[in-house]
């Protein structure tokens, strides 16, 4: 039904609101979110030096740690970094915001259209307020959104796919998409497997229901030849398993480890117990691929705190179609126009001040002030390149993706949010120093280090321990960091030495 006719006002219901109201919350949530500066600014640096070189790096040339060591991620995320680059050269961070916005808050609205399919606009709603919950905190600005984007697809195609075969495009479409910016790629392979499986089991073997289970099996063989897509070929899996066995890795990420005791944690559970419930609660006769999305998303969340937010998405649909079977929307309702009228104007004005431009107009608290985070050392880098203070520079782990942006190849870096380029030995020593060890400054010493960038938030004991030492002095400080130098000694040029 066109807007434009009266009926359209009166057909919209409170449901129909809450579900916009859901969506529209997503994209001003996320358009209001500044920049953070743990993986953004070196993922932008790779897409700057593809698009100047016209290749694909395969080795570290950002630190001084581990300058020239392989590193064979960065044909892994090329296409989101290229993408991001082109983003930020026409129109800077506030572009970049804006367009993840809608990244984001496509990938959800996807979501939206497969849940409200699957039951009702109320119940779409809040199974949409969960997936939501489950997923904020993976909401930054990095190459994930396009993987979102692309699981997204995938589960409206799925859905689209028992009733035409046209969503087949999506498989092919997505998957390219997802392989060329994100390692989390097979998540779509096991969405179409556990379809599969699920169907093949509700229906026994049959030559009726193998040909019904043929879309399915030729979007899977689709995705999976896609796979080969990217500039790593069929070998990106054997990249995935040298990434999942990685040492530091599992030791230093914590996306990697199971979900905690803390707020993302306990929503984790608690979702996880909710959706539960609702498939043990009758009428019990469920789709077997239901039980099985449901079953392997929550292992998979139980597994890593990288999967809470895929469990959200794979269980909003099926969460949304037992809410509608145990508290079914009554039909026949309607709106009221003038108040359908209004509500709507309220949510389009939201999203229209909530874009990047005019987020200098509202008093935000601090840690949702700005385009880029508080937290981000762009002032105290500028101030490095200005004075051209000698190196090497230790600082905090969250600088360094800033440091690879900006002040490359005056000041490499020492680590960065590259976790995996680092040996643990090298990570030993940068906890060491941070956490201002008896021996830290001997630690320093080794890598020739004059120049500390250090954080008062993540630092504070390190902080404490320079100040007191009476071989630096403090030559710079903001909210975000400090910058000492040593006070005798030799320190090398800006460039810093290399560590083989």
């Amino acid at each position: 039904m066109r807007a434009g006719r009266p009926g359209f006002w009166r057909s919209l219901t409170p449901s129909h609101l809450l579900a916009l109201t859901v969506l529209t919350g997503i994209f001003v949530f996320v358009s209001t979110h500044p920049i953070r500066p743990h993986d953004f600014w070196w993922h932008l640096a790779v897409g700057r030096e593809i698009l100047q070189t016209g290749r694909i790096p395969t080795v570290d040339a950002f630190s001084y740690t581990r300058a020239g060591a392989p590193y064979p991620s960065y044909t892994m995320f090329w296409l989101a970094e290229v993408l991001m680059y082109g983003i930020y050269t026409l129109g800077g961070p506030a572009l970049v915001v804006w367009v993840h916005s809608l990244l984001i808050t496509a990938a959800y609205g996807l979501v939206l259209w497969t849940t409200w399919e699957a039951s009702g606009p109320r119940a779409a709603a809040l199974g949409m307020v969960v997936a939501a919950a489950l997923g904020i905190d993976d909401w930054n600005v990095r190459p994930q959104a396009f993987a979102f984007l692309a699981g997204a697809l995938f589960l409206r195609g799925l859905a689209g796919l028992e009733r035409s075969r046209r969503w087949l495009w999506v498989f092919p479409l997505g998957m390219a998409l997802w392989v060329n910016t994100h390692g989390s790629f097979p998540i779509g392979l096991l969405l179409i497997g556990l379809t599969l499986v699920g169907k093949a089991i509700e229906g026994g073997i049959s030559r009726e229901r193998a040909s019904s289970l043929r879309p399915f099996l030729l979007a899977f063989g689709l995705a999976l030849l896609t796979t080969g897509l990217n500039p790593r070929g069929f070998g990106v899996y054997e990249y995935l398993v040298m990434m999942a066995r990685n040492p530091v890795i599992q030791t230093m990420v914590p996306e990697w480890a199971p979900p905690g005791p803390d707020r993302r944690g306990l929503l984790f559970y608690a979702a996880v117990a909710l959706t539960g419930i609702m498939l043990a609660l009758p009428p019990r006769r469920l789709p077997i691929r239901d039980l099985l999305t449901a079953g392997a998303f929550t292992l998979l969340g139980f597994r890593t705190s990288r999967g809470v937010v895929w469990f959200g998405m794979a269980a909003a649909p099926i969460l949304a179609a037992r809410i509608q079977a145990l508290w079914p929307e009554r039909p026949g309702r309607t709106g009221v126009p003038v108040l359908n009228g209004l509500f709507l104007g309220l949510l389009g004005g939201m999203a229209l001040a909530a874009l990047p431009w005019f987020k200098g107009w509202w008093p935000l608290p601090p840690a949702k002030a700005g385009l880029i985070s508080a937290e981000t050392p762009v002032a105290a880098t500028a101030f490095l390149l200005q004075e051209r203070l000698p190196g090497p520079l230790f600082h905090d782990l969250s600088f360094g993706s800033y440091l690879i942006w900006a002040a490359q190849p005056d000041y490499p870096v020492f680590v960065d949010t590259r976790l995996e380029l680092y040996p643990m030995e090298i990570w030993e020593d940068y906890l060491a120093i941070s956490a201002a060890a008896p021996d830290w400054e001997d630690r320093l010493a080794r890598y020739g280090v004059c120049l500390l960038m250090l954080s008062p938030v993540e630092q504070p004991a390190l902080v404490e321990a320079v100040a007191r030492s009476p071989h630096w002095k403090r030559v710079y400080q903001d909210g975000a960091a400090s910058i000492w130098m040593r006070k005798e000694g030799a320190c090398g040029s800006p460039s810093g030495s290399r560590i083989p």
